[in-house]
C-alpha cells in the first residue's frame, strides 16, 4: 500500500475507517510513485464503492456496495487507488494475479463484463512485489524497457 502523504501517519485500522463509503479505483499499468501524484497514462478499468464500514466482510475482508460491477473498458489491471468519501486519494493498491493486495477472479477485464474482487489485503508500505523502476513507467513501442543498475 502507497499511502498519500496526507495521511501518512494513520495506522491500518485508521486507512481502513477513512475508506468507508469511499471509491476504489482499478487502472491498468503506469501507476505513479506515490498516491500524490496524479493518475495519467492509464486507463480506468473499474470502480467500487466501499460500503459503511468498508472493511470487515465478504471478498476477502473488504465491505463493497456491488461486487461484481461492470468493466468500464478493456485492460489488465495494474493498481487500485482508494479515495475516501469525500474524493480525497488515501492510498494506492497493488492490483491483478498473483502476489497482490486487490485479487480479481479474472486477469483481465472486458468492457462490460463483470470484474469481480476476490480477496483484499494489505501490505506493508514498501512491500509491493514490483520492481521500483517500474513505477511511472512509460514504455514506448521501439524503446527498451528500464533495466536494474
Amino acid at each position: 500500500m502507497h499511502v498519500a502523504s496526507e495521511f501518512a501517519a494513520c495506522s491500518e485500522d485508521e486507512i481502513k475507517a477513512l475508506l468507508d463509503g469511499g471509491t476504489l479505483t482499478v487502472y491498468s499499468v503506469a501507476r505513479p510513485i506515490t498516491a500524490d501524484r496524479p493518475v495519467d497514462r492509464s486507463g480506468v478499468l473499474a470502480t467500487f464503492k466501499f460500503a459503511s464500514p468498508a472493511f470487515g466482510g465478504d471478498a476477502g475482508g473488504v465491505n463493497l456496495v456491488a461486487n461484481p460491477v461492470p468493466a468500464s473498458s478493456v485492460g489488465t489491471p495494474g493498481f487500485a487507488r482508494a479515495c475516501n468519501a469525500d474524493g480525497s486519494v488515501v492510498a494506492d493498491f497493488s492490483a491483478g494475479p498473483g502476489p497482490r493486495e486487490v485479487k480479481f477472479a479474472e486477469v483481465s477485464c472486458s468492457q462490460g463484463a463483470p470484474v469481480k474482487i476476490t480477496a483484499f489485503k494489505l501490505i506493508a508500505e514498501g512491500g509491493w512485489p514490483e520492481r521500483p523502476d517500474y513505477y511511472d513507467a512509460h514504455p514506448r513501442p521501439g524503446f527498451a524497457m528500464p533495466m536494474v543498475p
